[in-house]
């Protein structure tokens, strides 16, 4: 398992990159039901996350969104763009899992079950979910706005804080 003795973001999708409601359907693909305004559109913070990661390029992602259960982790990872789908090493799901013990878990749970297998150097997690993070590792996750994401400006002082503190420098 790749990401050993690594910095990890543990990164989700929805309501960290774009605002939280995506619909998915099988001949359209992920999209915003209308009652979401027109302001939103996909991936609209990833340039945004490509200038917090640009400091930190020892930093790999695994990603935790649903994204890569229906996708697999390296087509959802291309979603990232060429700056950053290089840096995805994998997701918290891999097939030797099984799916519905998965779903069924927290992702809070989910997440730190990952770095206990992958043993990171140093991870952070960028999420809109709050559910299941343990007490121990809370200053590792930092909760996203559901609707602006990372873009939030209390959200961004604390990845800018955090990312300092747990990946150097920067």
């Amino acid at each position: 398992m790749r990401g050993k003795n690594e910095h990890i973001l543990y990164l989700d999708f929805d309501g960290v990159l774009h605002h939280s409601e995506v619909w998915y359907h099988p001949r359209v693909g992920p999209y915003f039901p209308s009652k979401v305004p027109n302001q939103y559109k996909l991936f609209q913070h990833l340039g945004l996350l490509e200038q917090l990661l640009e400091p930190y390029p020892k930093v790999s992602i695994v990603l935790s969104t649903t994204w890569s259960r229906r996708y697999g982790p390296y087509r959802a990872g291309k979603n990232l763009g060429h700056k950053l789908s290089p840096r995805v090493i994998g997701a918290t799901f891999h097939s030797r899992m099984n799916p519905e013990e998965f779903d069924n878990k927290l992702r809070g749970v989910q997440v730190y079950e990952d770095v206990l297998r992958r043993k990171p150097a140093q991870w952070l997690a960028l999420d809109d979910d709050t559910e299941g993070w343990p007490g121990e590792v809370r200053d590792r996750y930092i909760r996203t706005h559901l609707t602006d994401g990372i873009s939030d400006s209390s959200v961004l002082s604390a990845i800018k804080e955090r990312f300092k503190k747990y990946f150097g420098g920067g």
